[in-house]
């Protein structure tokens, strides 16, 4: 082999010290190796001046040969060592990933060690296709399309109104219709979260328009604050109200849509273990407290048909 790999270094290089080069010998360890490959095969491969030898046509028929098959060696050993040392592109909602999914990443870096993962954050207006992702984490609503074997359902989403334990207290907020007048958060990249919450309790809530920010953490960190009330996904402020950070005093309700988890193709073992991670840690969140008699529960186990069509996470 190593006589092999001399010759097809110089025959492509065209020079014996060239193939030293590329191999970390000298050049005279390059002309004993060809000789000996000579001599074993009963042929000669170099003709010429030894300062520049040319290929005869024998060396012309087996140095691209040699050339291929060493390049596919090398391809297949890179494969490998991409397998084993892999890095995920992952595509989420900034807020999502900031709150839910950051947090939890330790976990699957000690489980998964040679599996990196990349977050690239996207909003409501710039969602990044599945396409440039190995995993896109999504929001979906339409139940009617066909599943795809690359879907992971993960959870329903939950909506409610959270704000601040001192406000709370002062506001005494008992209905929905208790809303009504008061100091309403909006998000930007959400502007239907009040009618949709609205829509889920069966109570035709009027609210003010009130002061809107970018994104829902910006939103979030408001309520926090005791700037006024937002309506939240469970999943972006469980960890606040169980905290005492946030509280619900109206609960949390479903709004019809449910995140999914899919993968585009790429790297598919490696893609399978996350999507599979993240299905775990979803199965594993927390749930509501009996908030109320319109509080619903998310499914304790995944649905067995997701929605295919993924629509902009939140």
């Amino acid at each position: 082999m190593n006589a092999l790999r001399a010759f097809e270094a110089a025959g492509r290089l065209g020079r014996m010290t060239l193939a030293a080069d590329e191999l970390h010998v000298t050049p005279g360890a390059i002309s004993r190796q060809v000789r000996q490959l000579e001599d074993a095969l009963g042929v000669v491969l170099f003709e010429g001046p030894k300062n520049r030898p040319v290929l005869t046509v024998a060396g012309k028929y087996l140095q691209p040969t040699l050339s291929a098959a060493f390049m596919q060696i090398e391809q297949a050993v890179d494969a490998m060592l991409e397998r084993q040392h892999t890095t995920l592109d992952v595509s989420c909602l900034s807020t999502f990933t900031m709150r839910w999914l950051i947090p939890r990443l330790y976990d699957f870096h000690a489980s998964q060690p040679d599996i990196g993962v990349r977050l690239k954050t996207t909003d409501q207006s710039a969602a990044t296709p599945v396409s440039r992702s190995d995993v896109a984490i999504s929001v979906a609503q339409d139940e009617d399309e066909e599943a795809t074997p690359a879907d992971v359902f993960l959870f329903d989403e939950l909506l409610g109104p959270v704000l601040a334990p001192g406000l709370a207290d002062r506001l005494r907020l008992s209905e929905p219709a208790d809303l009504e007048n008061r100091e309403i958060l909006q998000t930007r990249t959400r502007r239907n979260a009040w009618s949709m919450w609205s829509a889920s309790v069966g109570s035709a809530v009027r609210v003010l328009p009130g002061t809107e920010f970018e994104h829902y953490y910006f939103t979030l960190e408001a309520a926090i604050g005791g700037l006024g009330i937002c309506i939240a996904p469970w999943h972006l402020v469980m960890d606040d109200v169980r905290a005492g950070r946030l509280t619900a005093p109206l609960g949390f309700h479903a709004s019809g849509y449910r995140y999914v988890a899919r993968r585009n193709g790429t790297r598919d073992e490696a893609a399978r273990l996350f999507c599979d991670w993240l299905q775990a840690q979803a199965m594993a969140m927390p749930q509501p407290g009996p908030l109320g008699p319109r509080a619903v529960r998310p499914a304790s186990a995944p649905r067995s048909r997701p929605p295919s069509r993924a629509r902009r996470a939140r």
